[in-house]
């Protein structure tokens, strides 16, 4: 078949449009491939599969049976358009000869190019080497130089770093010197003034000694008595009053004079004249009233007062008082009475409740501890009283179960936060389920003097009143660490256990996660307590008042490790008292690592020595200090608490009037002061105090032999504001002297019997030879100061019962 390149155009684009050379490349490889018995009739139906599928669709091999199809790769479209010559590739056979024949001549000629190189040296070979080699040298040296250079700078960088902090340290070194240059002369200069200011009072003190000695002995030679009255002034000069009328002064500064005085003194004021009868006529004086404090008061005089202020009175308190029944039915005709405090009455009845609760019904705080209630009362809680809050029913035993189960009647008692069942030992289980239905919004709870409380119980509770803070568990043996991991449910706030034997330990793992906002924590006589649980309580950040008095198992590494921890900074109030095992080195850690604490008891530690007497006499923020059985001497008393209010020095036998004489120059402020068990003490340093300490509210000289009767006139002229006296085995003091103190003072304390044995000395304040244990001297608790004052969150705790 002729070649068609040179045919008509025409002609070559005719045969490229119907797809000619494609249909015969597809018939002929079919033919080929197949070789068909009559070829005539194979290419006819061919040519129909071909027309059915369409020329666009037309493939070389799609005339060939798909089991006898060649597995190859077609290298061009069509063979066929080569052979008639319709491919326009410029490549023909000849340009390909030429082409492979040049390619093949260049490798020949680069590679015998290279041969040649290699195989025929160079004329100038050695100087290309010396070039090569000079090249190479100045690279090396190159990076030798930039070796060394790195090396030079680093060296210099880190040099400059060591010249830097060395000039840092020594600029340290300099102000440090500096500083301790001006503290030392700062030191100096305030030891100077420190020492200035003590002979400035001391000497005061010697003056106004001499001034005291001279009015006393002038009252002497005159044969006046002194009286409490007229010892007010500095002199022995009479001062003539002035006339001065109290009621131009303003109504507060007014209603904060009576606000003082009892109900006696306050009707005996409104029988002075018309003036002062205006006066305590006015309604706020008759907000409060308290017939408690008043003794053999007439039934009829109560009702009087009920029925004038009926409208004015919010609170009144009948703790203790033997009225008739009729005279508290008098209370219902206070209608807007708030509280009620009724406990001790013996006269109170469920009848008189009834009144009480029908015409009172806006009580929010009932007080019924100590009383003969029956279920009739409790029936009538819920019915009547609405809004209470806060209510007691401590000792009192004639109510059961049943009667608790009356608080969820009607409206209930659901608005009780604060309950109090101290001594209801009738209450089982059942009573406290049916407590825990009725007051689920309890937030107080105190349970006190309760042998049959157990863990069951507390589990109880907790289930249905999950808002609890404080609980107050003393006299319940029977509670473990159970009770203890049952209250984890609860925002505690306060916990208070005391005598119990079985809470150890493992109560206090994990406080810091189940009671992290705790800031009250009572835990006396609990003797399994060891250091394990202060290094628990360690971190409480909100931590203010730790009483761990009895304690035994406690020592310094306990102590320390809860000093070590964010506990010690916020604490205010530190009850370690018969913790024996407690050293000098806990201790000054103490002073060191507590800023904040107010209160300090370290009674009967008799490990602690006169370092650690002088690091705790040297904090400043100190306000009561406790250092009863300790080894407190003389010298080592500080001279700079001068914001002192409460000191317990008693049963330190080495104490003299020195240590007095320091009190009175420097703790001017002191209210509470207890020497009991002070054998050395005598007149002249209670003469000293006298004439100082104006302000002393409680003095407790027991068993401080040497004191005689010219004490008792001391106080009486310089100490008017005392009003507690205890000065038991004072056998030098005659009773006739102790009868007229009685008159001057609210309550006394007086024998002249000699000291008991356990006191350590004799009637003549000789040491005994065998001296009984100390165990004796810590049951003694009537001579204890914190009978008589103690911390603000123990004094609300009692206002509540």
């Amino acid at each position: 078949m002729a070649s068609l390149r040179c045919a008509n155009p025409k002609l070559r684009n005719y045969f490229k449009d119907n797809y000619i050379p494609q249909i015969c490349e597809a018939l002929l490889c079919g033919l080929l491939v197949t070789c068909p018995e009559d070829p005539l009739r194979y290419l006819e139906k061919m040519i129909i599969i071909i027309i059915q599928n369409g020329l666009e669709n037309l493939l070389w091999d799609m005339c060939i049976d798909p089991s006898l199809k060649p597995k190859i790769r077609r290298l061009s479209e069509t063979y066929l358009e080569q052979l008639f010559g319709l491919d326009d590739q410029l490549v023909t056979p000849e340009l390909m000869i030429k082409a492979c024949t040049f390619y093949t001549g260049h490798l020949v000629k680069s590679h015998f190019g290279g041969w040649r190189e290699v195989a025929i040296p160079r004329v100038n070979q050695e100087a290309i080497q010396a070039e090569k080699m000079n090249r190479a040298i100045t690279h090396y040296n190159f990076k030798c130089q930039k070796k060394c250079f790195t090396h030079w700078s680093f060296y210099v960088k880190s040099t400059k770093e060591r010249l830097i902090a060395s000039l840092f340290r020594l600029r340290q070194m300099f102000f440090l010197q500096r500083q301790r240059i001006v503290l030392a002369k700062w030191k100096e200069k305030a030891r100077l003034k420190c020492k200035m200011r003590e002979d400035d009072l001391i000497l005061k003190h010697e003056l106004q000694l001499k001034k005291w000695k001279y009015r006393v002995k002038s009252k002497e030679t005159e044969g006046k008595p002194l009286s409490h009255e007229r010892s007010s002034s500095d002199t022995a000069v009479t001062i003539v009053p002035l006339e001065f009328d109290i009621s131009a002064l303003p109504e507060r500064a007014i209603m904060q004079i009576f606000s003082y005085l009892s109900f006696r003194d306050t009707i005996t004021c409104g029988q002075v004249n018309r003036s002062w009868m205006a006066m305590t006529q006015r309604g706020f004086l008759w907000n409060a009233i308290d017939f408690s404090t008043t003794k053999n008061i007439a039934d009829k005089c109560v009702v009087t007062t009920l029925q004038k202020w009926r409208l004015t009175v919010l609170r009144l308190n009948f703790r203790g008082c033997l009225f008739r029944t009729k005279t508290l039915r008098a209370v219902s005709h206070c209608k807007n009475l708030q509280e009620l405090n009724v406990s001790d009455c013996q006269s109170l009845t469920d009848e008189s409740m009834r009144h009480i609760s029908e015409g009172c019904p806006g009580v929010l705080y009932l007080n019924l501890s100590n009383t003969t209630i029956t279920n009739r009362t409790m029936r009538l809680l819920p019915r009547y009283f609405h809004n209470l809050q806060n209510l007691s029913l401590a000792y009192c035993r004639k109510f059961t179960d049943k009667g608790l189960q009356y608080l969820n009647l009607g409206n209930g008692c659901h608005k009780l936060i604060y309950l109090d069942l101290s001594g209801c030992t009738q209450i089982s289980v059942q009573g406290f389920r049916n407590i825990a239905s009725s007051c689920t919004g309890i937030m107080h709870l105190t349970i006190n003097d309760m042998p049959t409380l157990t863990d069951n119980c507390v589990k109880v509770l907790v289930e249905k009143c999950p808002h609890i803070s404080t609980v107050v568990f003393i006299g319940s043996p029977h509670i473990s660490d159970c009770a203890f991991k049952a209250l984890s449910s609860c925002n505690l706030r306060k916990i208070r256990f005391e005598g119990n034997k079985r809470i150890t330990d493992a109560c206090f793992k994990y406080i810091d996660k189940n009671y992290p906002g705790i800031s009250h924590i009572y835990m006396v006589d609990c003797k399994a307590l060891t250091d394990s649980s202060l290094k628990s309580l360690s971190v409480l950040k909100q931590l203010t008042v730790l009483n761990l008095t009895n304690c035994i198992r406690i020592s310094d590494i306990g102590l320390r490790q809860f000093l070590d921890g964010p506990a010690s900074v916020r604490i205010r109030e530190l009850n370690l008292t018969n913790c024996s095992l407690l050293g000098d080195v806990s201790v000054v850690r103490l002073s060191e690592r507590c800023p904040n604490l107010h209160y300090l008891s370290l009674r009967n530690c008799e490990h602690l020595t006169d370092l650690a007497i002088e690091y705790i006499a040297s904090m400043l923020s100190l306000i009561s200090i406790d250092l009863s059985g300790t080894s407190i001497s003389n010298e080592t008393y500080c001279k700079t608490s001068m914001n002192l209010e409460h000191l317990d020095v008693s049963y330190c036998s080495q104490l003299s009037d020195d240590i007095i004489k320091t009190v009175a120059i420097f703790c001017t402020q002191i209210t509470s002061l207890n020497i009991a068990g002070c054998p050395k003490i005598t007149d002249g340093g209670l003469e000293t105090l006298s004439a100082k300490c104006h302000y002393l509210h409680i003095l407790d000289i027991s068993g401080c032999i040497l004191l005689t009767d010219q004490i008792l006139q001391d106080l009486e002229i310089g100490c008017k504001q005392l009003r507690i006296l205890k000065m038991r085995f004072c056998r030098s003091i005659s009773g006739a002297a102790a009868h007229r103190m009685s008159s001057v003072v609210q309550h006394q304390e007086y024998s002249s019997s000699n000291p008991p044995s356990w006191f350590g000395y004799d009637s003549e304040g000789n040491p005994l030879a065998e001296t009984h244990k100390r165990i004796q001297l810590r049951n003694y608790t009537g001579l204890m100061v914190k009978d008589t004052y103690g911390s603000d969150e123990e004094s609300t705790d009692s206002n509540l019962k």
